[in-house]
């Protein structure tokens, strides 16, 4: 039944002068994310953007619009040509029977009530869209009447009906949508990805805000194995499903732990690593040409997310660092992992790099002078020359 799909969008509307531009890059990315599919006809109108089904179910392909960022709903439609040589009258008594045909399927499927709601972009059109809704409810009536009651305040279903200048259009639900800005029109950002929940989380909202995104990730291969690792891609291919292929940076910093552990006091440990991996990563970054680091640090989570950790850990780099999940609860963030699919792999149990080398009794309020003292027994500067020269790089996809 449905042969098109109406894909809305909530803030670029509110864009001025520069709209057209994320208009288009939404264009594009839903393209490029329905490409797996088939290649399909995606096009705005009338501050609306349209993807023609052609043989295609609904279902399918709406499913993968849905993902894509900047998209606020994803709406199955019934729309059907004017003809130029058509008066004005014989157009609308299409849309009617449109309605007809949408109602009736709402009616196979148990509705019970409904309500109808129009809009007149055609201007020229003897009715206002009040009164079109009025009138198109009671031809629907006079049809099905008998299956199905209107009704105004809380109707099961809502027949939505638009009379435009090229075609008319009816569709009644709405898929919600993740929301956002396109990917690709605030930037590009550079997370530190490890293998737990948090982190992609933060990675997936910064990239919801338009942001693309690089990745780095630190081990101390041999000494945590090489299943971690592979976590990890897992968790950057899932990622890859909402931001397109994810570059991932994966740096040793075995050495550099060791240099710590061996002339820094034990208890500095995890803050010292933290410091070296925000230095690492902003020298990756602004090589990528990256505007900002990612991190999936929440306040008071852990030892080193006390607030005087964090601003230890913030000294450490000129880039500013984005922090998505900064005050949110554990709950709420396992609550998005498990919303875009990446909560089962997360809790895959690995080691990571901090808990390998995790202090019995971690500082909790660290004194950044302290710090900064204690690393006057490294050479920094040579640590992160050879971490950075000896990284791996792997471009990956869903």
């Amino acid at each position: 039944m449905y042969n098109s799909v109406i894909v809305k969008y909530g803030e670029i509307g509110i864009k001025g002068k520069n709209r057209y531009l994320f208009e288009n890059k939404l264009i594009k990315n839903i393209k490029n994310m329905l490409k797996p599919i088939d290649k399909f006809n995606v096009y705005k109108e009338y501050g609306r953007v349209y993807v023609d089904l052609g043989d295609y179910e609904y279902e399918e392909v709406v499913e993968e619009i849905k993902k894509v960022f900047g998209v606020v709903g994803v709406c199955p439609a019934v729309k059907v040509l004017r003809n130029n040589e058509e008066d004005i009258e014989a157009a609308y008594e299409k849309l009617k029977e449109t309605a007809i045909i949408v109602l009736e399927d709402k009616i196979e499927n148990g509705a019970k009530t409904f309500k109808v709601e129009s809009r007149r972009g055609d201007k020229s059109f003897r009715l206002t869209s009040q009164e079109m809704s009025m009138d198109i409810g009671g031809y629907l009536l006079s049809k099905v009447g008998d299956r199905i009651e209107a009704d105004m305040h809380k109707p099961e279903v809502k027949i939505r009906c638009e009379f435009r200048e090229n075609n008319v259009v009816v569709y009644s639900d709405t898929v919600p949508g993740y929301g956002g800005l396109p990917l690709g029109t605030n930037g590009k950002a550079m997370s530190l990805l490890s293998g737990g929940i948090d982190s992609p989380v933060a990675t997936w909202m910064v990239a919801k805000r338009g942001m693309e995104v690089e990745a780095v990730h630190f081990h101390t291969y041999p000494f945590t194995s090489e299943k971690s690792q592979e976590k990890v891609k897992d968790l950057a291919k899932i990622l890859a499903k909402y931001v397109g292929k994810v570059r991932l940076h994966k740096v040793n910093i075995l050495e550099i732990q060791k240099a710590v552990g061996l002339n820094c006091r034990d208890e500095e440990m995890t803050i010292i690593s933290r410091r070296f991996m925000m230095r690492i990563a902003e020298e990756i970054a602004k090589d990528r040409r990256c505007d900002a680091l990612i991190t999936g640090e929440s306040i008071g989570q852990v030892a080193s997310q006390t607030i005087q950790g964090l601003t230890c850990t913030n000294a450490s780099v000129s880039l500013p660092v984005f922090r998505p999940l900064i005050a949110m609860d554990k709950s709420e963030i396992i609550d998005i992992a498990k919303k875009i699919d990446t909560f089962e792999t997360s809790i895959i149990p690995e080691e990571d790099c901090c808990s390998v080398f995790a202090p019995k009794k971690p500082v909790t309020k660290p004194r950044l002078d302290r710090i900064e003292e204690s690393e006057v027994a490294l050479d920094a500067e040579q640590l992160i020359k050879d971490a950075i020269d000896n990284m791996e790089v792997e471009v990956l996809e869903f």
